[in-house]
Parts: structure tokens; C-alpha cells; sequence
């Protein structure tokens, strides 16, 4: 969110732009947040209502035991409630299986889903332990992992030498977050079992008896609707590809996938039983991602190193082609989407060993090359084993730890240098292909010394794009609203400062099915990426965007939904790293102005406007409801005060599920598209979740 919203009154206040919550770059943009928590991590303001300080006592303080903060702030422990965190729970369960691999004491993990929405994993490896812990006399140490937080076997490093999971919350939280829990160990020769409902245990440890040529954990849960909804389920396609993506991350463990009959959709790609073992690790991946894809060299760079002890193992694949850069990376098997030391390690190792390259062969145009040049074109995979990582945030979506970046650089030194000298036909080609992506970069900067009045002489088009005066990209702002009568209000809100107005006028190119002479075509469009100024694609340029932030304004109707879609849907595939930089955003803009008196509020949707009603204007004094029909029937200070004002007003930042890549491209793919079938498919899939349908 953007700052405190002090418009949707009563509501907490919410997290700034800059912690923005998650949405994913799928065509449809994600709904309004309507729930009264603070966002994770958010430091609230009072809420804005009369209240007696005499009530604020002792009695006021409530102190959370076992595991009720994780049921009432979800969001803080696996990021939300929706679709990604919901497959996070799995993401919990399969790494700790995958931590017993790593660590040498399991060679499979097998992984069902059936159609209850159970999900299942198991794994061959010591089993959790089951005999009564000492800090907590009677219960037995599964109980206590399972119900308490902070309680696990990887804070000293002597039950693991490397792991995913670092401070013990991991499979507790997914406890508390499911309706129905079931944990089998065999351990001993001896059959265990306990069970479990919302975080509680139902019954104690029981004993089910002898048995043989098992070992090892096996957990069965089902997300609890409480919490993410009546219709919530695992997607099989997403949860396949994760399970699959363990099996390349490292070769000594087997997976093994299945689901029940009636799991997959018609036509669905995903077979109902499976089994990978990839000994050629990352190498192998990358190779059967690639293809027939053009690559500048035939040979990818590839290679692992292994230490005793596992600390500061790493693995990597690597190969440059003529598309976006695409390098996933992955500590302790934990995937890390927005990168962190780690990648900064490979990147600063790749471009030194190039550039040293190129002086040795005396190619002075090599001194020019920056990492970005370097990684413009990658595609690859990174996987490091490190003792107690860092992560940004529970989600362990970006790596912190400093170490990391120089275990990877000097890991990587020799083998790059070594790679290069031994195929030099192939690393002139390389270097030949980095030199020019460098120069190219070098002549836009040229191009684009270049003030903001000559973008606009370039438009032609006599009011289209109303600029901002500042001459700098940070704080600057630009606004894509719909139509030119929303456009007017917006000019006329605008801070002239910062805020540029750029008015489209109808619904724009579809570009996931149209070719590139269209698009090419296409004058609105011609007209957007000319005022960003940063190119597409592999042209893309983050130093040459002229806004910091890129805001879609649109109508809250279907049709303004419509116009969002195909927005997102064009930065998705034509700019996907300017989503990535979190550049891209949704405005919030209210559906209804609520009066009573002199006291006025705004509700984003039916469900805010029915909780005011109930928190806000509870007298019995007339109360006077007026829906805005458009952003263009707004005034232009309602509209700077609710949606343009970014001390007032609501975003949502787009970003790309990078975990379920592959996931995201399907759905964009399958939507947006020219095979009908495939958005029908979808619908069908999906219509038991659809609600608030504007026919």
C-alpha cells in the first residue's frame, strides 16, 4: 500500500509503496484489500474513532499463546492469504524432506495429492523424533514441533549442517494454518502417529505398533478454509512443478510424484504419476529448458563444487541466448525469486572473468562491460549450501547473507577462467556478443541526453501526455488513466511536479495475441513506450526509465478491470523487468462516496461500503450513498484526495511470481492468448470460485 490511507476511514493503516503487497502479474489485477488487519510487518496508526483512554487498561494487553499469532496475522509468517501462500505450506513441508536429503540421511520423498485437498509428503530419512523433550516434561518432541514456535533441530548446526528452515516455525506454521493435520514417523522399527486440527493437538502420541522396512516422516494436511477460503485448493500443475524442481537442486534425491484420479484438469499436461532423479543436477535442467533455443555458445558452463562439511557448496548453470535474462537461484533448495548476495556473487565473478579475458587477448572494447551487460541475456540456475543463511523476511524470498557473495565469486573465479580458455572460439563469440549488448547501452545513453519537452514533441498528439516538470526518473510518477475525460480530472488533481498524465483512449492492443507488426503498429502503445523511454524487451533499459513509477488508473467496472488486464498483460511480456523492479502499480480508486452530516468517508467496493455502514455510520441519521460511475465523473479534488494523493491514497504493486514461473507464463498464455479452448479450460477450472460477477 502507499502510505497511511487516511480516506478508507477506520481501517488500519496499511504498509507504504515501497512494501507494497504482492500481485501477481497475471491479466487480471488482484482485488482491493478489504480486511481490517494491518499488513504484515506494517506499523499501525490509531484507528480514527472516538474512544475513552479510561478503557485502556491491563485487561487491554492480550498475550498470544502457542500458535494463535500465526492463525490471526497469517500474512507475516508465509505472506498472505492468497494462491502463493497458500502453496507456500507446501513449499514448508517438502523442504524439511529436502533438508534430510541434503544432510545424507534420505535418498527419496514422495509427494500425493488427492482429491479432498489433502496434500501428503513423505520421505525416508531419521523420522522426527517422538520421545518426551526435556524442556517441556509431557510431550513428546514431535508434539512440540508441531505446536510450538521456534522449536526445530537447526539452530546449532549439529542435526544439519545445512538446511532451508532456520528458526523453527516452518512446519508449526503450516499446523496452525490447517483444519486437519496427520503425522506418521516410523523410527526404531516403531509405527508413530499424532493428529492435529487448527495448531491443537487432537489426542496425544499414539503407538501404532512394529513395523519393517520403513523409516522416515510422513506429514498429510489440508489447508484450513478459515483461513484461506471455502474454494481454496493446491493447484497440481504448481505443486508438480515445485516437487520436480527439488530433484534438480539435488541429485541424490528421487521424487516422486502422483495424484489422484480426477486431480488434473481435462487436457492437462501434468501426468498423474511420475518419478525424477536428475544426477546431472542444474546441467540437466538447463538443457531440457533450453531446447532448440538459439544460444551464443554451444557448451553451457556448468559445474558444482562440495564441501565436507556442506558449507559453501554450490551449483550452477549457465548459457547466454538471444532472449530476457532469466537466472533462478536457490539456497539450501530454498528458492530465492528476488535474488540477493548470492546472485551478486555470480554476477561480479562472470564479468570479472570476461573483462580479464578480454585484456588478456587485448580487446580493449572488453573494458566497457558492466554486469548488466554481462547478464542481459542469461538464462541459468544458481544453488548454494550455506551454514545459518539470512533471508529478507520469513518467505525467504532474497538471500542477506554477506558470506554469499564471496563463496560464489571464488568459486566461481577458476572454473569460469578455465572455460573460457578452453574453448577460445566460443569465448570470442561470447565476449563479441556481451561487447555489443555493451555498446548498444552506451548509444542509448547517447540517444536519451535528451530533456523531457522533446519527449513530447515526439508524441505529436496535442495533449496526450501531460509531463511532470522535474527532470530526474526518481519520485516521478506516471499516471495511465482511461479515456480523455478521466484524463482532464487527472491533469487538473495532478501534482505538476512529479506527476505525469498519460490518457489512452479505449482498450488497447491485446499483445499476448497479436504479432509483432501490430504491435509494432499500434500507436498508443508506440506512444507508452516512448514516453518510459526504456525500451522493450531485450532493449529494455532500467537506467533510461523516466518514471519511478508507472500507475494504471482505471475505472472500478469490469470494463476498467478489462483495460488494467491488457495493461499488465503488455508490461508482462514487453517490459517484464521493469515489473520485476517494482516499478509497476495498480490505483485503488473508491466505487462509493459515503455522507452523513458533515462526515464523509470512501469505500473501495460493496464489502468496505457495508463494513463502514456498520463501524462508521451507525447513527440513525440520514446517510446519503453516491456511486461514481467513472474516474471521469470524479472532481478533480476527490480525485487527487482519494486516489492520487499519495499521503491519502491505495496501490497495489504488480510483481511476477517468479517460484511458479513457468505457472505464471501458462496463465498468461491460456487468458490472454489465441486458443479459445484453453481460456474456457481455465474458466471451467475455476467458475466454483468466481463471486461479485458483473454481468
Amino acid at each position: 500500500m502507499d502510505d497511511s490511507n487516511d480516506l478508507f476511514s477506520a481501517m488500519p493503516s496499511t504498509k507504504k509503496q515501497e512494501d507494497a503487497p504482492k500481485a501477481a502479474a497475471a491479466p487480471t489485477p488482484a482485488p482491493a484489500p478489504v480486511s481490517s488487519a494491518p499488513a504484515p510487518n506494517a506499523t499501525s496508526r490509531p484507528t480514527p474513532v472516538n474512544s475513552n483512554s479510561e478503557d485502556y487498561g491491563a485487561s487491554s494487553i492480550r498475550v498470544l499463546e502457542g500458535l494463535e499469532p500465526v492463525r490471526m496475522r497469517p500474512g507475516m509468517y508465509i505472506g498472505g492469504t492468497d494462491e502463493k501462500a497458500l502453496h507456500h505450506l507446501f513449499a514448508e513441508v517438502i523442504d524439511n524432506s529436502m533438508d534430510e536429503a541434503v544432510a545424507g540421511h534420505a535418498n527419496f520423498i514422495e509427494v500425493h495429492l488427492d482429491l479432498q485437498g489433502f496434500i501428503t509428503v513423505s520421505d525416508n530419512g531419521r523420522g522426527i523424533p517422538v520421545e518426551n523433550h526435556p524442556q517441556v516434561p509431557g510431550k513428546s518432541t514431535l508434539e512440540v514441533i508441531m505446536t510450538k514456535l521456534h522449536a526445530g533441530g537447526k539452530f546449532d548446526g549439529k542435526a544439519y549442517e545445512t538446511s532451508g528452515g532456520l528458526h523453527g516455525v516452518g512446519v508449526s506454521v503450516v499446523n496452525a494454518l490447517s483444519d486437519v493435520l496427520e503425522v506418521e514417523v516410523a523410527r526404531n522399527r516403531k509405527l508413530y502417529r499424532q493428529r492435529f486440527s487448527r495448531g491443537l493437538p487432537q489426542g496425544g502420541l499414539e503407538e501404532l505398533g512394529d513395523v519393517h522396512n520403513r523409516r522416515g516422516t510422513r506429514v498429510r494436511f489440508h489447508p484450513d478454509p478459515q483461513i484461506f477460503g471455502d474454494h481454496a485448493k493446491f493447484d497440481a500443475g504448481r505443486v508438480f512443478r515445485m516437487a520436480r524442481s527439488k530433484a534438480y537442486l539435488f541429485g541424490g534425491v528421487e521424487i516422486r510424484w502422483s495424484c489422484e484420479e480426477g486431480v488434473l484438469p481435462a487436457g492437462s499436461e501434468v501426468p498423474d504419476k511420475a518419478v525424477f532423479h536428475f544426477p546431472g543436477g542444474l546441467r540437466d535442467y538447463l538443457q531440457a529448458t533450453m531446447g532448440k533455443e538459439f544460444t551464443v555458445t554451444r557448451e553451457i558452463f556448468a559445474g558444482k563444487t562440495e564441501k565436507t562439511s556442506g558449507h559453501g557448496s554450490l551449483e550452477w548453470a549457465i548459457t547466454w541466448y538471444g532472449g530476457d535474462p532469466q537466472v533462478h537461484s536457490y539456497c539450501n533448495t530454498i528458492p530465492t525469486p528476488e535474488g540477493g548476495t548470492h546472485e551478486a556473487g555470480l554476477r561480479i565473478a562472470l564479468t570479472k572473468g570476461l573483462k580479464a579475458y578480454g585484456e588478456l587477448t587485448q580487446n580493449k572494447r572488453a573494458a566497457q562491460i558492466t554486469t548488466d551487460d554481462v547478464m542481459i541475456s542469461a538464462v541459468g540456475m544458481l544453488s548454494v549450501f550455506i551454514r545459518e543463511p539470512e533471508f529478507v523476511g520469513q518467505t525467504k524470498d532474497k538471500l542477506a547473507t554477506v558470506e554469499a557473495q564471496r563463496i560464489v565469486e571464488n568459486a566461481l573465479r577458476d572454473p569460469f577462467d578455465h572455460y573460457l580458455a578452453d574453448n577460445p572460439n566460443e569465448t570470442a563469440k561470447l565476449l563479441d556478443w556481451v561487447i555489443e549488448r555493451a555498446e548498444e547501452r552506451l548509444r542509448r545513453r547517447k540517444e536519451k541526453e535528451v530533456n523531457r519537452k522533446t519527449a513530447v514533441r515526439k508524441l505529436r498528439l496535442p495533449g496526450k501526455l501531460a509531463d511532470c516538470s522535474q527532470n530526474t526518473a526518481a519520485g516521478a510518477e506516471l499516471f495511465i488513466v482511461e479515456g480523455d475525460s478521466a484524463g482532464g480530472s487527472a491533469k487538473q488533481a495532478r501534482n505538476r511536479s512529479n506527476q505525469a498524465i498519460l490518457p489512452l483512449r479505449g482498450k488497447i492492443l491485446n499483445v499476448a495475441s497479436a504479432g509483432r507488426e501490430k504491435l509494432g503498429a499500434n500507436q498508443q502503445l508506440s506512444d507508452l513506450v516512448q514516453a518510459l523511454g526504456c525500451g522493450t524487451r531485450s532493449k529494455y533499459r532500467e537506467e533510461d526509465l523516466r518514471y519511478e513509477r508507472i500507475i494504471v488508473m482505471t475505472d472500478a467496472d469490469v470494463d476498467g478491470a478489462h483495460i488494467a488486464s491488457l495493461l499488465i498483460t503488455f508490461f508482462y511480456q514487453e517490459m517484464p523487468e521493469l515489473v520485476r523492479g517494482g516499478h509497476l502499480f495498480l490505483a485503488v480508486p473508491p466505487l462509493y462516496k459515503i455522507t452523513q452530516g458533515a462526515k464523509s468517508a470512501y469505500a473501495r467496493d460493496d464489502a468496505h461500503r457495508a463494513e463502514l455502514m456498520e463501524t462508521e455510520f451507525k447513527s440513525k441519521t440520514k446517510v446519503e450513498i453516491s456511486r461514481f460511475k467513472g474516474l471521469g465523473e470524479m472532481l478533480p479534488a476527490q480525485l487527487k484526495e482519494t486516489t492520487m494523493d499519495p499521503k491519502k491514497r491505495t496501490m497495489l504493486r504488480v510483481l511476477i511470481d517468479e517460484v511458479d514461473f513457468e505457472g505464471t507464463r501458462t496463465a498468461v498464455d491460456d487468458l490472454m492468448g489465441t486458443k479459445p479452448e484453453a481460456r474456457f479450460r481455465f474458466i471451467q477450472d475455476r467458475a466454483a470460485f468466481a463471486e461479485n460477477l458483473d454481468i
